[in-house]
């Protein structure tokens, strides 16, 4: 998975760590280019979050991730959406095509 994502070891390492501590029991897809191919190393990454029951994620737990992505050592724009805010034509066109990057514990 990583390697389709053209994302090294050690941003995805970084990555993971910033969401386990900002937004635990989130899952959290990849879609764009960095799944369609159309992308590489510089590439913005583009998540979807979903919330427990799809419900909203409080806003200032999405600002505290994103402030936290800025400040780490990933050197390209991570761009984080929260689903339940999506249109539902966004959320179809991501569920065609997308990398589940962290999958939510049953």
């Amino acid at each position: 998975m990583t390697d389709r994502l053209r994302l090294s070891q050690r941003h995805r390492d970084i990555l993971l760590a910033l969401l386990r501590k900002h937004l635990r029991d989130t899952e959290v897809w990849v879609y764009g280019s960095r799944v369609n191919g159309r992308g590489h190393d510089g590439s913005d990454l583009d998540l979807v979050l979903r919330g427990p029951g799809r419900d909203q994620i409080p806003l200032a737990r999405l600002m505290d991730f994103e402030d936290a992505v800025r400040e780490s050592t990933i050197p390209f724009l991570v761009e984080a959406r929260d689903w339940a805010r999506l249109p539902e034509r966004f959320q179809r066109e991501i569920e065609r095509e997308h990398v589940v990057l962290v999958a939510l514990r049953r």
